[in-house]
C-alpha cells in the first residue's frame, strides 16, 4: 500500500520561509516522478512544482518560480519543498503526488498524501 505522510506545514508570516517533506513507503521512489500540488480556500488544485526521479529535471508555477526550491532524497524517499520569501497567496493545503513508477509525467497524480497546511500572514 502507498503512502505518503506530508509534514512542516504551519502559520508564518509574509517573507519567511517553510520546508515541507513527504515521505513515501510502498512504492518505487527512486523509479517515480513525484510532485507538490497546492489547494487554496475555495479553488481547484494546482500543481507547485515536480521533479524527475533522479532530479534532473524539475518544474514550477510561474507563481512560484524563484522563491521555491523541489528537491528529493532517493536514499530515504523523501521530496523536499524549500519554500522562501512566502507571500499571503502561498496560503493553501499542500498535497503530496507521485506518479507510477516509470511513467513519465510531470504532473503526477496516481497516489496523494493527506495534505499540509500552510498559511501566510500579512
Amino acid at each position: 500500500q502507498v503512502q505518503l505522510v506530508e509534514s512542516g506545514g504551519g502559520l508564518v508570516q509574509a517573507g519567511e520561509s517553510l520546508r515541507l517533506s513527504c515521505v513515501a513507503s510502498g512504492i518505487d521512489f527512486s523509479n517515480s516522478a513525484m510532485g507538490w500540488y497546492r489547494q487554496a480556500p475555495g479553488k481547484q488544485r494546482d500543481s507547485v512544482a515536480a521533479i524527475t526521479p533522479t532530479s534532473r529535471g524539475t518544474y514550477y508555477a510561474d507563481s512560484v518560480r524563484d522563491r521555491f526550491i523541489i528537491s528529493r532524497d532517493n536514499a530515504k524517499n523523501t521530496m523536499y519543498l524549500q519554500m522562501n520569501s512566502l507571500k499571503p497567496a502561498d496560503t493553501g493545503v499542500y498535497f503530496c503526488a507521485a506518479a507510477r513508477p516509470n511513467r513519465v509525467t510531470m504532473q503526477p497524480s496516481d497516489y496523494w498524501g493527506q495534505g499540509t497546511q500552510v498559511t501566510v500572514s500579512s
